[in-house]
C-alpha cells in the first residue's frame, strides 16, 4: 500500500512537475519584450494593453520604451528594437518598413485600427439631422451662410488644419480644389490642435453649425457626434499622393481621403521566438469608433495609458477574442488583483 501511495505521490509530482516546467518554457521562449509606447493616447492604450496581456495571458518580461514614428522604425530595422510597434502608421515609413520585411528583420502583424487612420471634412451630426443634404459637398455651399465667420458677417467659416501640420497642405489643396472660396468660405488657420477642437466644442456646446477638417480616432469625435462630409468624387489615391499632400501642388483635384493604413509591427526575431505571442497581435485591432469612445473616456478622467488599459480590459469583453480560453483566464485573474 506505502508503495502504491509512493508511486502514486511521485505520478503527481512527476506531472506537476511537467506542467511547471511547460509554464516555465512558454514564459522562457517568450523572454523580455520591448513595446514601443508611443506619445499619443491611442498608441499608449494599446502598448498598455499589449504589456499587461502579453505579461499575464503569455508569461512573458514585457516593458515599455519611449517610440516615436520615424526612430522606432529606424531602430527596429538596423538594430531589433523595440520588439514591437502596437500602433504605426505606416505610410509615414512604408519604403523603409517594406524593405525591413523584405530583408526579413520586421513583420507586419496586422492592422491595429481596423478602418485605418480616418481624415475629412465634417459637420456636427446634428446639422445633418436637421438638413440631410449637408451630408454632401453641396449641401454645405448651399448653406454656406450658416458657417458664421468668427470676424467678418460676409464670410462663412471653415476650420483648416493648424500651420505646420501635415494635414495643412491636403486640407488646403482640398479647400481649392471644391472651389469653397467661390461660395463665401474663408480658410481660418485655428492656431493649434486646442484652438481646433475648441471650436468643435463651443459649437456643439451652442449647437451652431461647424464646418472644417478633423480625423480619427480622437478624443473629438468620441464626445462629439459629426458626420463626414461626402465630396461625391470618391478616393483618387493617385492624386492623393502626388498632389493633394504636397505644398507645390498647382492644381488640386477633389478626391476623399483614402484611410491611413496603421499597423502593428514587430522584428523578425520576435515573431519567430514568440509564435503564440505574435499569433495574439495579429488579431488584436480596434474600430476608430471604439478607439474614439476610449479616448474620450481618457480625456474626461485624465487617465493615462496604464489606467485606460485597466478600464477597457474590465469593462469590454473584446479583448477575449485575441486570446485563448486559458490565456483570457490568466488575465482575469491579474485583473482582479489590480
Amino acid at each position: 500500500m506505502d508503495v502504491l501511495k509512493s508511486a502514486g505521490t511521485a505520478t503527481i509530482l512527476s506531472l506537476s512537475a511537467m506542467v511547471f516546467s511547460g509554464q516555465s518554457m512558454a514564459a522562457e521562449s517568450c523572454g523580455k519584450v520591448t513595446i514601443a509606447d508611443m506619445n499619443w493616447n491611442s498608441a499608449t492604450l494599446i502598448a498598455n494593453v499589449d504589456r499587461f496581456i502579453l505579461n499575464h495571458g503569455f508569461g512573458c518580461k514585457a516593458e515599455l520604451v519611449p517610440g516615436d514614428t520615424m526612430p522606432t522604425s529606424t531602430s527596429m530595422i538596423e538594430k531589433s528594437e523595440p520588439d514591437i510597434a502596437p500602433e504605426l502608421w505606416s505610410n509615414a515609413a512604408k519604403d523603409a518598413l517594406d524593405k525591413g520585411v523584405q530583408e526579413k528583420r520586421l513583420r507586419y502583424a496586422g492592422r491595429s485600427l481596423v478602418n485605418g487612420g480616418e481624415e475629412g471634412f465634417w459637420v456636427p451630426k446634428y446639422l445633418v439631422e436637421k438638413y440631410p443634404e449637408m451630408a454632401t459637398i453641396e449641401g454645405i455651399r448651399k448653406h454656406a451662410k450658416m458657417f458664421e465667420h468668427p470676424e467678418n458677417d460676409d464670410l462663412s467659416a471653415f476650420y483648416g488644419c493648424p500651420a505646420g501640420w501635415n494635414c495643412q497642405i491636403s486640407a488646403s489643396n482640398l479647400f481649392s480644389a471644391l472651389k469653397l472660396e467661390n461660395s463665401g468660405f474663408e480658410l481660418l488657420d485655428p492656431g493649434s490642435g486646442a484652438g481646433l477642437s475648441g471650436s468643435i466644442a463651443k459649437a456643439y456646446e451652442r449647437e451652431e453649425a461647424w464646418f472644417g477638417y478633423y480625423w480619427a480616432p480622437t478624443a473629438v469625435l468620441g464626445k462629439y457626434e459629426m458626420v463626414k462630409v461626402d465630396f461625391g468624387s470618391g478616393v483618387n489615391e493617385g492624386e492623393f499622393v502626388t498632389c493633394t499632400t504636397k505644398d507645390d501642388c498647382l492644381k488640386p483635384k477633389v478626391t476623399m481621403y483614402p484611410p491611413s493604413p496603421v499597423h502593428t509591427i514587430t522584428t523578425e526575431a520576435f515573431a519567430t521566438k514568440a509564435p503564440a505571442a505574435y499569433d495574439y497581435l495579429t488579431k488584436r485591432s480596434f474600430t476608430n469608433a471604439e478607439l474614439n469612445r476610449l479616448l474620450a473616456w481618457m480625456e474626461d478622467n485624465q487617465a493615462d495609458g496604464e489606467i485606460a488599459m485597466e478600464h477597457f480590459l474590465k469593462t469590454s469583453d473584446q479583448w477575449q477574442g485575441w486570446v485563448s480560453a486559458e490565456e483570457a483566464k490568466n488575465v482575469r485573474k491579474a485583473l482582479a488583483e489590480l
